[in-house]
């Protein structure tokens, strides 16, 4: 049995381990059940859809085909970088990094760093339509979680919000 489709292989692989990794990793909160969902419940699920996703690709990337699909070429650096840096940057402004004397900065600065960041990820960036992204983003963002589900996210910075 031959890959008939590099990238779906791939592709389906990387499901599969992030989905397992999920799941085992939700474990470590309460799961519960449909009725009565813990903490867990939500992450443990969203792991096992991930991974049986991973496997149903792989297995459909198998296969002879007289027409094989597309190889890999190589791996996107950019788009890698400015995605996981990102993330990682609205987490380390959302929570601030105690350590090293950066306070939290709040939802919305957090969310315009992760869109303006982000955005530098493709091969157009262009600064002003990101930040006006960056800005209804934000704003959506403070609606649906600060104001709609009452979630306690510190909206603006620390040394702002008082």
């Amino acid at each position: 049995m031959a890959i008939k489709s590099q990238k779906d292989f791939v592709s389906g692989l990387m499901f599969t381990v992030v989905g397992v990794a999920f799941a085992v990793g939700a474990q470590e909160y309460e799961i519960g059940e449909a009725a009565r969902m813990g903490a867990g419940y939500f992450p443990f699920m969203l792991g096992v859809i991930l991974a049986l996703l991973g496997v149903v690709i792989t297995l459909q990337s198998l296969g002879s085909s007289a027409h094989p699909g597309e190889k890999i070429q190589g791996l996107a650096w950019r788009p890698l970088v400015f995605i996981i840096g990102a993330n990682l940057l609205f987490g380390a402004l959302l929570g601030g990094i105690a350590p090293w004397g950066l306070p939290p900065m709040g939802l919305l600065l957090s969310v315009c760093v992760l869109v303006v960041v982000a955005s530098m990820a493709g091969g157009e960036f262009r600064l002003l339509p990101s930040i006006v992204l960056a800005l209804i983003l934000a704003a959506a963002s403070y609606l649906i979680f600060v104001k709609l589900l009452n979630l306690p996210f510190q909206a603006l910075p620390a040394f702002v919000a008082g």
